[in-house]
C-alpha cells in the first residue's frame, strides 16, 4: 500500500472532498453533536475544541500512512457548503486494508451525498493508495449507513456483538476487495 503526501481534492459530480482544516471544527462539531447523528459516531467528544484538536492532529498524517485517521471535509460544489466528513485509516496490523468512515449533516442526508462521497473515497483507496480491501463498520440498526456500504459495492462480512458503558449493541463489518 502507498501513502499520498500530495493529496489533491477529490471531485465528483456534486462534491468537493478536501482535507479537513481547523476552521471546519465549528460545522463538524455542530452536526456531529446532534443527538440523531452522535448516536452512530465513534467520536466520543464532539465539542468544538476537541474536534479542532483532532483535526490539527490529523493534518500531519498522510493518507495511507499509519498513525490514525485522516479526515476529509465534504463540500457541496454548487454553493461550497460543508455538508459532512469522511475519513480513512489503515487497519492496525492488516497490511493492505483501509477503513473508511462517514458522516453527513442531518439536513443533507437522504440525497445520495454520502454514497457519492464514499464511492469517491473507495476509488481513491484502490487507485491511489493501492489498498487491497476497503472496510467499514456500522451499528446494525443504522440502516442508512448500511445502504451506503452496499451501494458502493461492499458486502457484509461479519455481524458481531459489542458492549460499551454497560450497553450491548450489534455491529456489522462490510468490505470490498480490489
Amino acid at each position: 500500500m502507498r501513502t499520498d503526501p500530495s493529496f489533491e481534492p477529490l471531485l465528483t459530480d456534486r462534491l468537493r472532498i478536501r482535507r479537513s482544516i481547523p476552521a471546519d471544527a465549528d460545522a463538524i462539531s455542530a452536526y456531529r453533536s446532534d443527538p440523531t447523528v452522535h448516536v452512530h459516531q465513534g467520536w466520543a467528544d464532539t465539542g468544538v475544541d476537541q474536534v479542532r484538536a483532532d483535526i490539527e492532529e490529523m493534518v500531519a498524517i498522510e493518507p495511507g500512512a499509519g498513525g490514525g485517521w485522516v479526515q476529509f471535509s465534504v463540500e457541496e460544489s454548487a454553493a461550497g457548503h460543508l455538508i459532512g466528513d469522511i475519513g480513512l485509516s489503515p487497519a492496525d496490523d492488516e497490511p493492505g486494508v483501509i477503513r473508511v468512515g462517514y458522516t453527513m449533516a442531518p439536513g443533507w442526508q437522504g440525497r445520495g451525498y454520502a454514497t457519492e462521497a464514499v464511492a469517491a473515497l473507495v476509488d481513491y483507496a484502490f487507485s491511489v493508495l493501492e489498498a487491497d480491501v476497503v472496510r467499514a463498520y456500522a451499528d446494525a440498526d443504522n440502516i442508512a449507513s448500511i445502504r451506503v456500504m452496499e451501494k458502493v459495492g461492499m458486502q457484509l462480512i461479519e455481524t458481531f456483538d459489542g458492549e460499551e458503558d454497560g450497553e450491548r449493541w450489534v455491529g456489522v463489518r462490510y468490505e470490498r476487495r480490489r
